[in-house]
């Protein structure tokens, strides 16, 4: 029986699909690994963490930088492995350069793809990802949405064929890993930290942290805000903080900075935080089904279904808009789901016969 490939290279990717990949059996399908955030050595502890086996295929020399490199870089190598194998698909999820590259190879290469999480958008084509996902769902032979709100998406761009409502994967990855973070995460006391007594900070976006005027107005919103605030910075964040002089200004604040953290601890902060303050899609989702308040520095988001109830606010980089989102009396109400997406798309799968 032929194999299926499923394409990974953020740690967004392995946490979103840590349960389907669990869930299949291990003859059935073959990881590969682009390397997109930096190597597969610094998302191994991902994979030790999610309880997946390690991907077959590893492409660790990805250059970091121009997207147009690392993207054409990632083509020519999927290309050159997806030749030398006979797969039924190809997994792809979300809005990453991974998932671009791995499905503009299997659609010339007549590789059927699967997009999981199709129909997302935000309308801002200022976006990177934006533009990844637009072109992901028109080359996509099956488009395996969150909601009937996507499917109008697909359908009023003219793509009706191969759509499938499945759910948000995120939330069988949540379910699952948030138990082990229970279990396993002891981060609240390394950082001596109390429930509901921080607020917690992710801030990573092109279009936020490589704006020198846009950042440093985010800066000075989030260093206004009362009470402290956990930041694991991202790299990338840091360099732009740095080259822009915003660094000491945040050292000196209310902000407390830490390393990049493996997911269960991650998930563990977002779980006890009083409040959220973020510019990820992923983060947001967390959010929302753990029942914390979410404030999202954009002026969009691709997932409206959060929206409902006050449960995530829009703010952008208005300090005014922030700080009284951050006022806000926070209700913490936990969101549910009927049915399993990663069962959905499983069935799908075999009904499909890809796998």
């Amino acid at each position: 029986m032929k194999k299926i490939c499923i394409v990974v290279g953020t740690r967004p990717e392995i946490t979103k699909l840590s349960p389907l990949i669990r869930a299949l059996n291990k003859n059935i399908y073959c990881l590969l690994h682009t390397g997109q955030h930096y190597s597969y050595n610094m998302d191994k502890v991902f994979f030790d963490e999610m309880n997946i086996k390690e991907p077959e295929i590893k492409l660790n020399t990805i250059s970091t930088g121009h997207q147009g490199k690392q993207t054409a870089e990632m083509i020519e190598k999927i290309e050159q492995n997806l030749t030398k194998n006979d797969f039924s698909g190809l997994i792809v999820l979300g809005d990453t350069n991974s998932g671009l590259a791995g499905a503009l190879v299997a659609a010339k290469l007549g590789i059927p793809v699967i997009h999981i999480e199709a129909g997302m958008r935000s309308y801002n084509r200022r976006m990177p990802e934006e533009i990844n996902r637009v072109v992901m769902d028109h080359i996509s032979d099956y488009l395996f949405v969150p909601s009937v709100a996507q499917r109008k998406i697909l359908y009023s761009e003219g793509i009706r064929k191969g759509v499938y409502i499945v759910g948000d994967v995120s939330y069988d990855s949540l379910k699952d890993n948030i138990l082990i973070a229970r279990k396993k995460s002891y981060i609240l006391d390394k950082l001596q930290l109390k429930k509901r007594d921080y607020y917690l900070l992710t801030l990573h976006r092109k279009e936020n942290v490589d704006d020198k005027k846009r950042l440093a107005k985010l800066i000075s919103g989030i260093t206004s805000i009362n009470g402290k605030i956990i930041y694991p910075i991202h790299p990338r964040t840091k360099n732009n903080l740095e080259l822009f002089n915003l660094f000491d200004n945040l050292k000196k604040s209310n902000v407390e900075l830490i390393e990049p953290l493996g997911y269960l601890d991650m998930l563990n902060l977002e779980e006890n935080a009083k409040k959220i303050l973020t510019d990820s899609g992923g983060v947001q989702k967390e959010a929302y089904y753990l029942g914390i308040p979410c404030i999202t520095l954009r002026m969009e988001t691709e997932w409206i279904d959060t929206l409902k109830c006050h449960r995530n606010i829009l703010v952008g980089s208005d300090k005014n808009k922030l700080l009284k989102a951050v006022m806000t009396k926070p209700v913490y109400k936990k969101v549910y789901l009927k049915k399993s997406p990663t069962k959905i798309i499983i069935s799908n799968l075999k009904s499909l016969k890809l796998i």
